[in-house]
This record gives C-alpha cells, structure tokens and sequence, in this order.
C-alpha cells in the first residue's frame, strides 16, 4: 500500500523552529516529485517546496526560512522550519506526483499521493 505520513507538527511560539518529516512507503523517492503544502480553514491550498532528483525550491513566501530535503535512504522528506511566524500556522501536507522532476512551479504540479497533514500553530 503506497502512503506518506507526515509528523514533527506541533505548537510554538514565533521565532521558534519545527521539523517536519514526510515518510513514504509503498514507493520510494528519488522518482517522484514531493512537493510541500499548507492550509488554513477557509482557504485554498498552498505549495510551500518541492523537491525532485535534481532541484529543492521553496516559494517566496518562506525563502530564507523554509528548506527542503528527503534521505533518499530512509524514504523520508523534511521540511525545515525556521523563524517561524503566526502566519505560518497551518496544517502542512506532504505529496508526491508522478514524474521524475516537478517542472518550473509548484502550481504545475498534480498530486496523486496526500498525506494526511501534521498541524503547525504558531503564536505571537
């Protein structure tokens, strides 16, 4: 059975750090691309990362704060979080679509693997 987990979520206060991680099994990484997502009731889904084989990116609204990486050993992916903000607060998904590299932006991507989201609060 092929799915992602994610874990690391959790309360903090702005300023602070989180690691999230993403476990695959079922598939492994160094196939796919993973990107990253985040939301918040009421709102549309946001593309934070993604990474590939070849490229890691983050959007510019966590450049400097926000790094992607997977151990292609553990079939793992990682988001680092880092200055978190109360902006950031949101439930963060992991994904994998179906092709080797994830192409120019995160909005071109075409999930067909979620995880299930890990909650990241953050207060002022």
């Amino acid at each position: 059975q092929r799915e992602l987990v994610e874990s690391g979520g959790g309360s903090v206060q702005a300023g602070g750090s989180l690691r999230l991680a993403c476990a695959a099994s079922g598939f492994s990484y160094g196939q796919y691309c993973m990107p990253w997502y985040r939301q918040t009731p009421g709102n549309q889904r946001e593309g934070v990362a993604m990474i590939d084989k070849s490229s890691a990116k983050v959007t510019d609204s966590v450049k400097g704060r926000f790094t992607v990486s997977q151990d292609m050993n553990n079939n793992t992916l990682y988001l680092q979080m880092t200055n978190l903000k109360p902006d950031d607060t949101a439930m963060y998904y992991c994904a994998a679509e179906r092709r080797p590299y994830c192409g120019a932006t995160i909005a071109s991507i075409k999930p067909w693997k979620w995880g299930q989201g890990t909650q990241v609060t953050v207060s002022s």
